[in-house]
């Protein structure tokens, strides 16, 4: 069984992306969350790892947190680590290019 390489799909215009935000995608099947801040863009699961509440169309919480509405789990948005619970388990991350202005973000076939 051989595992295709991802492919890079353009989500967003960078300026779609203010910094401080974050915004719902839809890639195919997936909903994503593509946050920016100072540091750079980042892309991840559009969906808490907890019970599954979203994560975009929110701002960022001191500069790199997104916390899910429903119980207030917050992630970083770096490394998808959980900062508060009640979620335990980490969110997937997704590479991130940008190039021209436009955001790229690398999601398996």
């Amino acid at each position: 069984m051989s595992v295709s390489a991802p492919r890079l799909v353009q989500v967003a215009a960078l300026a779609d992306v203010p910094s401080g935000w974050v915004l719902k995608v839809r890639v195919g099947s997936r909903e994503l969350a593509v946050a920016h801040n100072d540091d750079g863009v980042y892309a991840m699961e559009n969906s808490c790892s907890h019970a599954g509440g979203p994560l975009g169309d929110t701002r960022l919480k001191e500069g790199c947190f997104v916390e899910c509405p429903w119980h207030n789990s917050v992630f970083d948005v770096r490394t998808g680590a959980v900062v508060r619970g009640p979620a335990r388990k980490e969110v997937k991350l997704y590479d991130v290019t940008i190039q021209d202005g436009k955001v790229f973000v690398a999601v398996p076939d």
